[in-house]
């Protein structure tokens, strides 16, 4: 597919970004660049994950498959959350099986070992793909760039692996104090992570917590929030910043708090029933079943425009609630796309205003 270039998608994701009604939705999917896709994965039989991630021509290859693939209305970089935890220290190691931190973080010496880093210097790969993404798309495509939410990055940090969260949860209650200080330590590092991101040339930036829904409310308003409300607070406003959270129907009044102007949720809930609940002041983003995309076309087409409905285009991106499957058939994320793009808003908002 080739993208459209008649549309400015940069306007129609700021738009939507900023709680507008833009003339269609703007669409991209979360992992869009992945193993879905069959020219991905033949870079990934020559190449690791973190290789990838760390050499410019390579990371710039894979984040544009999708777009010339697909035609989505926004490129994010390739790399990871937990670039920054090696940067500020730990080793790591990654790989399709998962991230490992074969020395997790556990005590307050271990705290006091991260260090700040220069995005630069230290992780230069990443700004410098962007720089070459956005020279490659033009000045009408969205770039985004992204990094891990402390709360999710501290999780991984201490933990050293997916698969549970009793050690992490045992240091948080055991040792708050020290806790905190590693959310204010991750956060601190993620600020100029981001700027570098941003001043490379990133139309907007997401915060990914996908750990979130894990916190009961109030150890999320005492702990996790705090530091997500540091990093975008110190990023200034420069550009729109998504905050996207899993599991976390529990937490939406609060994570609308963050001071993200998009809020990005998973498909456990309604759409409708999120903007009903906080307004129209934040921006929503989603959130179709990645598992939506293995059913029959049909379903595909309905579940993506009964989504679009939901807010008759307002203020929404069209994404999934979390990451496609590695075993999609890339013809059903063509369909999403498509379909999202197809959509003509002012023919929609009558049914949903009839709702």
């Amino acid at each position: 597919m080739t993208p459209t270039t008649s549309v400015n998608r940069k306007d129609l994701f700021l738009r939507a970004c900023r709680g507008e009604a833009p003339p269609r939705v703007p669409v991209w999917i979360m992992r869009q660049a992945g193993r879905y896709l069959p020219e991905y994965r033949e870079i990934r039989a020559k190449h690791g994950f973190l290789e990838v991630c760390k050499t410019p021509e390579l990371a710039v290859e894979v984040s544009l498959q999708p777009f010339r693939r697909l035609g989505v209305d926004a490129v994010i970089v390739f790399s990871d959350i937990l670039i920054p935890a090696e940067a500020m220290g730990l080793q790591l190691e990654l790989g399709d099986a998962g991230p490992n931190l074969p020395n997790p973080v556990r005590s307050k010496s271990d705290v006091e070992k991260l260090r700040n880093f220069d995005p630069e210097m230290e992780t230069e790969f990443l700004p410098e793909a962007i720089r070459r993404i956005v020279k490659s798309v033009g000045p009408e495509v969205p770039v985004l760039g992204f990094a891990g939410a402390p709360w999710t990055l501290a999780c991984y940090m201490v933990e050293g692996k997916t698969g549970g969260f009793a050690t992490v949860k045992r240091f948080l209650y055991h040792e708050p104090r020290i806790f905190r200080e590693l959310l204010h330590r991750v956060a601190q590092a993620s600020i100029p992570y981001l700027k570098a991101q941003i001043a490379a040339g990133a139309t907007a930036v997401q915060l990914f917590d996908t750990w979130c829904g894990e916190l009961n409310l109030q150890d999320y308003q005492e702990s996790a929030l705090p530091a997500v409300q540091e990093v975008i607070s110190g990023i200034s406003g420069s550009v729109p910043v998504i905050y996207y959270t899993k599991a976390s129907q529990h937490l939406f009044s609060a994570a609308a708090r963050s001071g993200a102007n998009v809020l990005s949720v998973d498909w456990r809930v309604e759409l409708g029933e999120v903007r009903g609940a906080l307004g129209p002041q934040i921006a929503l983003q989603g959130n179709v079943d990645p598992a939506a995309l293995l059913a029959p076309a049909e379903k595909i087409r309905e579940v993506t425009l009964d989504t679009i409905n939901s807010l008759a285009g307002r203020g929404h991106i069209l994404n999934l609630g979390h990451g496609i499957l590695p075993n999609t058939p890339v013809e059903n994320a063509q369909l999403f796309v498509e379909t999202g793009q197809q959509a003509l808003l002012q023919e929609m908002r009558p049914a949903a205003q009839s709702r």
